[in-house]
């Protein structure tokens, strides 16, 4: 136990001196409820949102802002790491109005709760905006873009982007919703599949500016409380497995992409080892219950009437697929300054630094 809990207390410790070093323009950050802050909140037809209590109660002043979280999430927490006061605002909150010209433009968040990298993934309705999918996300990080160029010049611009990160948290949502799909693909197909779209979404993004990545891969998504319903209250293996698979792939992916493009950088972050190693022997961590949701108790969703655990701090997961804002904290600490077991080939802040 102690060994563990001094492996995250010295993370924190050298993450503060660390970030102090990395000079860091703005941040984006785009993907899924992991890091979304309230953009669902602006898309009227979406049920996928998280703008009521219990959400939130944590946060200052108690607010639900649309984070699945009982507080911060792992967007909050990494850019903390780096000197901010917390995620920069969704981009759908801002009414296309960046306040670029302005020196307090550090950064948007893209992200949407619900939403994966294929742009089938989350939505209910071809008529009905559900969620906000990764290629659209891109098509918005291209609006700022457009709008650096406008207020800076082109080569400012590039050069502002440049020393930006851009966070990237995607692919549960496929891989979920694959497996329960009434015609699921089979894992050797379809993960190879998803790191051809994800490869354009990152193409995409190349092309206007983006040169810093820090991709978090998909975590132990089968030992997730709602997932432990289906299994006995054990891991669903298929689910663990495949996201194993995504880690793997995506690895290939990035030492590719990054051997043809010579001037970007990338950090691949495996939440899998990071999360994993909690479940497996808790007591090497601080948590004391790694299989139940805080809010809703593993298997009602969080909602105002929900029940609500006291200890929060003390529970991995916060909803049925949601970290607390303890396990965000610890996450992305570990991105930050862990090692090679937990990113490659430099961690998040060396990827700063780079």
């Amino acid at each position: 136990m102690a060994k563990g809990l001094a492996f995250v207390a010295l993370s924190l410790i050298i993450g503060v001196l660390q970030s102090a070093n990395a000079e860091v323009p703005a941040i984006f950050i785009l993907g899924d409820s992991t890091v979304d802050v309230g953009t669902n909140n602006y898309l009227p037809d979406s049920n996928i949102t998280a703008n009521f209590p219990h959400n939130g109660v944590d946060f200052p002043f108690q607010r639900a802002t649309g984070r699945f979280s009982n507080g911060l999430n792992t967007a909050d927490f990494l850019a903390k790491f780096f000197g901010f006061k917390r995620s920069p605002v969704s981009f759908l909150s801002l009414n296309g109005t960046l306040a670029i010209k302005k020196r307090r433009f550090r950064g948007v968040n893209f992200a949407s709760a619900g939403s994966g990298l294929l742009d089938i993934t989350g939505q209910t309705s071809t008529q009905k905006a559900n969620v906000v999918p990764m290629g659209e996300q891109v098509y918005q990080f291209s609006m700022v873009y457009n709008d650096l160029v406008a207020s800076k010049g082109t080569s400012e611009a590039q050069n502002f982007l440049s020393k930006s990160l851009i966070f990237i948290s995607v692919g549960s949502n496929d891989i979920v919703g694959n497996h329960y799909s009434k015609n699921p693909i089979p894992k050797e197909q379809f993960i190879p599949n998803l790191a051809v779209v994800y490869e354009k979404h990152l193409r995409n993004l190349i092309n206007v500016g983006a040169r810093k990545f820090g991709i978090i891969s998909v975590p132990p998504v089968g030992c997730c409380p709602s997932q432990r319903v289906s299994a006995n209250g054990e891991c669903l293996k298929e689910l663990n497995d495949q996201a194993e698979a995504f880690f793997s792939t995506m690895d290939t992916l990035m030492r590719n992409l990054s051997y043809e493009n010579k001037d970007i950088k990338y950090s691949l972050g495996n939440t899998f080892n990071i999360t994993k190693p909690v479940i497996d022997n808790p007591q090497n961590s601080s948590f004391t219950d790694v299989k139940n949701a805080c809010c809703g108790n593993g298997t009602l969703h969080c909602t105002p009437l929900a029940s609500l655990c006291s200890n929060r701090h003390k529970y991995l997961f916060w909803d049925l697929f949601h970290p607390t804002q303890a396990a965000s904290r610890l996450a992305a600490s570990i991105l930050s300054v862990g090692d090679s077991r937990f990113a490659t080939p430099v961690n998040f802040s060396q990827l700063a630094e780079a």
